[in-house]
């Protein structure tokens, strides 16, 4: 299990348990925090394997996880469970991840320094073997770098127009976004365009 699913001890524990309960539902895991606070939070973030999930299926695999933990109980103090979608500027958790969102600008942290930094942000390229393709714009030229799959500490997408509008479409080809429920609004003829 890598790293950028569960991070720390308790999370990878949390993640022993609670991955089969999801993936027996027909989900793929994106990530799994336990995140302290006045209150612990128990984050799961979720997708369908093509990507994407709705407020029902969250709410799916909140009860069946719920039940689960109820029984095996690993957190001793009280939390809040969330489960939610990984959202537009996801993390990216998974070798695939970075080929799926080919071509969208992120930004990659390491465990250890690699040249004399950590943190990169460029434009995903893909992934040859275990490494991670990243495009950066070093003094106006594009340089390709490989960094390991399993030297990551940390990766996500960089919230762009260009990742809004595409996943914008994406939900509006799946039938998610109905743009009929938006035909009644008109422009109010007082307020004067930008």
């Amino acid at each position: 299990m890598s790293d950028l699913i569960a991070k720390t001890a308790i999370d990878r524990r949390m993640a022993e348990i609670l991955i089969p309960v999801i993936e027996n539902l027909g989900f793929e895991v994106v990530r799994i925090r336990v995140m302290g606070g006045k209150t612990n939070t128990l984050q799961v973030m979720a997708e369908r394997p093509e990507g994407g999930i709705e407020v029902d299926e969250c709410a799916e695999i909140s009860n069946a996880i719920s039940v689960v933990l109820d029984v095996e109980d690993p957190l001793e103090d009280a939390y809040a469970l969330e489960v939610s979608s990984p959202g537009i500027d996801r993390p990216l958790t998974r070798l695939k991840d970075f080929e799926t969102f080919e071509g969208y600008e992120a930004k990659v942290e390491t465990t250890d320094m690699i040249d004399g930094r950590r943190r990169f942000k460029g434009v995903l390229a893909g992934v040859e073997g275990e490494d991670v393709l990243l495009n950066l714009d070093v003094n106006g030229e594009t340089q390709t770098v490989g960094l390991n799959f399993d030297w990551l500490s940390d990766a996500k997408l960089v919230l762009t127009d260009d990742l809004i509008k595409e996943m914008l479409k994406q939900r509006k080809e799946a039938g998610i976004i109905d743009e009929t429920q938006f035909d009644e609004i008109e422009e109010d003829p007082s307020t004067p365009e930008e």
